[in-house]
């Protein structure tokens, strides 16, 4: 579905001129809709962008690293409440530290690990970044407050690599990549890519930037891909492959664990996902940085629109990629509204207990609407018509809260002699047919 003429120019607009006033040699934006690229706007000559072409994509390397996590915690094989320590044994200085907690960026470690910078610096191995992992690098206890850790992600990997007794870059390849299709997604630059350059500041010359193998810290960092292919992430974080990861699983990781500005509440941290909210909408997803590139990846989940970006240099002279990445989101959202799903006329009635639950209901006063939606055999209630919670079968005459206000909670059909409904008990509040009964 392709964006309308004047969409696509404004996008295009926002930015050609973030690359003019950035001085950023080579810029390229797409738009992500009902899981496809809908639209590549593209600036700059160093190189010309284009969807095939590589760039690095730095931290968004780190939601695939917490998608592997999530993976070993549904197969049953971890929990999130488990301390580092339980599966990385040589990270006994992390204490009471959990897996949830890393992932959140609550655990108080420090942001980077022992040594030179290592983003511009090669690798060290596993063994060796554990060893420079101490005591002095927890800055804060768990959950005092947010504090963005690379090292948290270097040593989740390890904890991945342990306990499944595969590298992590096999592990991504074999889990995620190869399932979704996203070939040109790759441990190291293949060709195609752009260069990574630092912009001088005063007379404009490039000088290009390492591409380090940046090893143990890797879960943190270290990945190659095209627009093209980050675009099919986007769509994964928007809309789960339940091969891939439960859809569950994904609303749980974009959940926030922390917020990481209490000033405004603008942004957070879930489970390896960066959550900010622009206006009224909360954008999932994450941005990069490695020396020479930048990249953003936004989704608004509910409409299944993302954004992703690419750029070649450390830094934008104004504003940045993620700012760029937003706007762009947000003026989509803003011109074009997700279509609405065309209505369908049922085939069948639903079964005959089911049907007498259908209509309203009523507690002192307040009406709830009960409907039956047909393609996930879910009750559908919406209390004074807004607050609208979805209820799926969970036993006789009883249903479990699945999303919405009442998520979790139990609603209990309550029968009469006869074996008619007369009431529905949702954690304690009893719902009549008619607002003259007392609750």
């Amino acid at each position: 579905m392709s964006l309308r003429p004047e969409t696509a120019r404004q996008v295009d607009a926002l930015v050609a001129d973030a690359q003019s006033t950035g001085h950023v040699p080579s810029l390229v934006v797409g738009v992500v809709r009902e899981r496809g690229l809908t639209h590549l706007a593209t600036a700059g000559t160093h190189p010309s962008p284009a969807g095939d072409l590589q760039y690095r994509i730095g931290s968004i390397t780190k939601t695939m690293t917490a998608v592997l996590v999530m993976q070993e915690r549904d197969a049953g094989r971890l929990a999130l409440d488990d301390p580092l320590r339980r599966h990385l044994p040589e990270a006994a200085a992390a204490g009471p530290v959990t897996l949830r907690q890393l992932l959140g960026h609550a655990g108080g470690l420090q942001r980077e690990p022992d040594g030179p910078w290592w983003e511009r610096s090669e690798g060290v191995d596993l063994a060796t970044l554990v060893a420079g992992f101490g005591a002095t690098k927890i800055a804060y206890p768990p959950h005092r407050a947010f504090h963005y850790s690379n090292l948290a992600y270097g040593l989740l990997g390890g904890a991945l690599e342990r306990l499944t007794g595969t590298p992590w870059a096999q592990l991504v390849r074999e889990r995620i990549l190869a399932p979704l299709g996203m070939l040109r997604t790759t441990y190291a630059a293949t060709g195609p890519f752009a260069a990574g350059y630092v912009v001088h500041p005063w007379h404009d010359t490039l000088r290009e930037e390492p591409r380090t193998d940046t090893r143990a810290m890797a879960p943190a960092g270290q990945l190659w891909s095209t627009t093209t292919d980050l675009a099919r992430w986007a769509a994964f974080l928007a809309d789960p492959d339940p091969a891939v990861l439960a859809p569950a699983t994904l609303d749980e990781m974009c959940a926030p664990v922390v917020l990481g500005d209490l000033d405004s509440w603008r942004g957070g941290y879930g489970l390896g996902i960066q959550l900010t909210r622009v206006g009224d909408r909360i954008y999932a997803g994450h941005g990069g940085s490695m020396p020479g590139y930048v990249a953003v990846l936004a989704v608004h989940r509910r409409s299944r629109t993302g954004v992703v970006g690419f750029a070649n240099s450390y830094g934008f002279r104004t504003g940045g990629i993620g700012t760029l990445g937003h706007q762009v989101l947000t003026s989509v959202l803003d011109a074009e509204p997700a279509p609405a799903r065309p209505w369908l006329p049922a085939d069948a009635p639903p079964p005959a207990d089911v049907a007498a639950l259908a209509g309203r209901w009523w507690w002192m006063g307040i009406p709830l609407d009960v409907s039956w939606d047909r393609t996930t055999g879910e009750l559908v209630g919406a209390l004074r018509g807004e607050r609208i919670s979805r209820y799926a079968p969970d036993g006789p005459d009883r249903w479990r809260g699945r999303s919405g206000p009442e998520d979790g909670e139990v609603l209990a059909v309550l029968r009469d002699e006869a074996g008619g409904p007369v009431a529905l008990d949702i954690a304690t509040f009893v719902f009549t047919r008619s607002p003259d009964d007392e609750p």
